[in-house]
């Protein structure tokens, strides 16, 4: 995973921008354009709102590109881990995240990602746009069935494990919530392999394609 950070500070916030994770979702424009504008040079101009009204928005960056620091309270963890299926593109994950290798050596701790699930991104296991480039079909529904739904309490809360495996899926261990525009909203606690080589019949979820494919993850 590729790093590319751009540091803009004012008195009272710094905020940290990682182009190699930003995908244009634009919620940052759409929600301060009086901090953050693209028409502008530099884009990101802290000083001109509350620090805590741009933490605020910072928080609706699905990828983590934006983060902050230099105020009295570090981003914490969404109380609960979700899942959100994006059509024709990533899985936008939240919560107390962590992404290892098929060793289990841990490779990123995060609060908000946006993983690449058309497996053409040249910033594996995170996404870049690519699926744009490369027209990625992707519906954004799911199988309850394989989800194994649980109403427990507990669920969506603690860490939530994404183990990347060789050439392979993506294993998720935890607790999450799915959110799909095309399904209810689904509680769960079961260990799911996602797809990440693009070309999996039971999309979102792995049908071992990768292997027929020749998928290098």
């Amino acid at each position: 995973m590729e790093k590319k950070i751009h540091s803009y500070e004012s008195d009272d916030i710094t905020v940290e921008f990682d182009s190699k994770r930003c995908i244009h979702s634009a919620e940052c424009v759409k929600n301060l354009p009086s901090v953050f504008n693209p028409d502008n040079k530099p884009w990101v101009t802290p000083e001109e709102a509350s620090a805590e009204r741009i933490k605020e928005v910072v928080h609706h960056c699905p990828t983590g590109a934006l983060k902050y620091s230099g105020t009295d309270t570090e981003e914490k963890p969404s109380r609960k881990n979700t899942i959100t299926i994006v059509p024709d593109g990533p899985l936008y994950l939240r919560g107390d995240i962590e992404i290892q290798n098929a060793e289990g050596e841990t490779l990123l701790e995060d609060t908000r990602v946006a993983v690449c699930r058309c497996g053409a991104s040249d910033n594996k296991p995170l996404c870049d746009n690519t699926h744009k480039d490369i027209d990625f079909e992707a519906p954004a529904g799911f199988q309850k069935a394989k989800l194994q739904p649980t109403d427990s309490g507990e669920t969506s809360q603690g860490k939530l494990i994404l183990k990347l495996m060789d050439d392979g899926p993506i294993l998720v261990e935890g607790s999450y919530r799915v959110h799909s525009i095309a399904n209810e909203s689904v509680n769960s606690s079961k260990n799911v392999a996602f797809c990440r080589c693009g070309q999996s019949s039971s999309k979102p979820f792995c049908d071992g394609t990768h292997k027929e494919v020749g998928f290098e993850g």
